[in-house]
């Protein structure tokens, strides 16, 4: 039976996790999760209700980024299966409309291009919420499940064997699992334990995130702005809020976070073409450099990688965290199976399945943003009029318009699975 034991100063629900100091063996869990962003704690609720005994590493600390995040229809269903959304659906703004408006200036134009969630059977595309919110709701969950041992503590090193995988952690804790997720981030330090390579690309671009309040309604309306240095979304919070992602120049998003709040509101209702009125920014702003990031394999010597650990995309529709939470449904699935008959969930065969789910879906959301963004700065006349002549179609043509609503939403090749797991 659990119980809450205090060690070097820690307070850990497990009677033998072995701090230093202590001779006896490390406890060993079905699973150890490393990292407590959003992905890495739905990773750990989502093996816990699936039956595996499982360690979170990761430190408690209050959520100080006020960044907001788009979950799309499949993310919600899966934070429903977790017992999670019902904690904080209160606090977040549906997303049923969204418009694509080419502000270029350019000579050739896309037209604008209008989705409604109720032309493909929705109530809504999915929903904006601040990440701060949702990770509360997380950690509330996590709490209450007994599976779930919690080290309050960063991970120092791992050390995957035959059988399992050692942990060490900074303050001196030392655990062990048969399989690891890395939910540590994109300096992860599991995928260094893992022996895998990341693939590396620097865009020239930048995203400055903000949050503000403005006079007239959103009408659960997402609006983005295509310019030419990058896409300006403006997405629906609850009230008359909206959160901005503006991606530009590096120097320019720099120069954007100098300004004063009433500059910035200036800037910022320029940009939306006073769509919603006169706008105030928030307090808090976020400035960081646009990368594309991709392991080489997505799983390997007893550790697989989810969240950003495993893909770093640029935030253009709403793809990083919806792709971390299928990360999360994905490895906790395939451990639950190979649990209920008995089998290893660290096995090379477990993470040859999971390598194989992920890859086609991280690929072709990796491919599908690249272009896109490609496409917007090109300066090449031809692919400006290629770009303008598909958005053309796919505002015009209901079939297509509506095949990109589902796509977008999640990869219809992703076969039907039970409720528990389905993502």
């Amino acid at each position: 039976m659990l119980q809450a034991v205090r060690c070097c100063g820690l307070e850990i629900a497990a009677v033998n996790v072995k701090c230093s100091g202590m001779s006896e063996k490390p406890a060993t869990f079905d699973a150890a999760v490393i990292g407590g962003g959003p992905a890495g704690l739905a990773a750990a609720l989502a093996l816990a209700q699936g039956g595996a005994r499982t360690v979170l590493v990761a430190r408690r600390v209050p959520y100080g980024d006020n960044r907001t995040t788009a979950l799309l229809g499949g993310s919600v269903d899966f934070l429903e299966d977790l017992d999670v959304w019902r904690r904080c659906k209160d606090q977040a703004a549906p997303l049923q409309t969204i418009r694509l408006v080419d502000d270029t200036g350019r000579l050739i134009r896309a037209p604008e291009v209008r989705f409604s969630s109720d032309e493909i059977g929705l109530d809504a595309f999915g929903y904006n919420i601040e990440n701060r919110i949702l990770v509360a709701a997380l950690e509330e969950r996590a709490a209450e499940l007994a599976e779930i041992t919690r080290l309050d503590d960063e991970a120092e090193a791992i050390v995957p064997d035959a059988l399992e995988v050692a942990i060490r952690t900074i303050g001196g804790h030392s655990v062990a699992a048969r399989i690891v997720i890395g939910a540590d981030g994109r300096h992860s330090l599991c995928r260094d334990a893992a022996g895998i390579d990341v693939r590396r690309r620097d865009l020239d671009q930048a995203a400055l995130t903000f949050n503000l309040t403005h006079s007239r309604p959103h009408r659960n309306a997402s609006t983005e702005f295509h310019t030419p240095h990058g896409p300006c979304v403006f997405v629906p919070l609850p009230g008359d809020r909206s959160s901005v992602v503006w991606v530009t120049k590096p120097g320019e998003a720099a120069r954007l976070k100098t300004l004063s709040d009433d500059e910035l509101s200036a800037a910022a209702e320029r940009q939306s073409h006073s769509i919603l009125g006169s706008v105030r920014v928030e307090s808090g702003r976020h400035l960081f450099p646009l990368t594309i990031e991709r392991p080489r394999q997505f799983a390997s010597n007893r550790i697989a990688l989810v969240g950003e650990a495993s893909h770093v995309i640029p935030p253009i529709g709403a793809q990083g965290l919806n792709l971390g939470l299928r990360d999360a449904a994905d490895i906790a699935r395939f451990v639950g199976q190979v649990m209920a008959s008995g089998e290893d969930p660290g096995s090379a065969m477990v993470l040859r399945r999971y390598a194989s789910a992920r890859r086609p879906d991280i690929l072709s959301r990796e491919m599908v943003i690249d272009i896109a963004n490609r496409s917007l700065l090109s300066e090449f006349l031809p692919m400006q009029s290629l770009r303008a002549a598909g958005m053309h179609l796919i505002g015009s043509v209901g079939p297509l318009r509506r095949l990109a609503m589902r796509e977008g939403l999640s990869p219809s090749w992703r076969s039907r699975r039970p409720a528990e797991t389905q993502l």
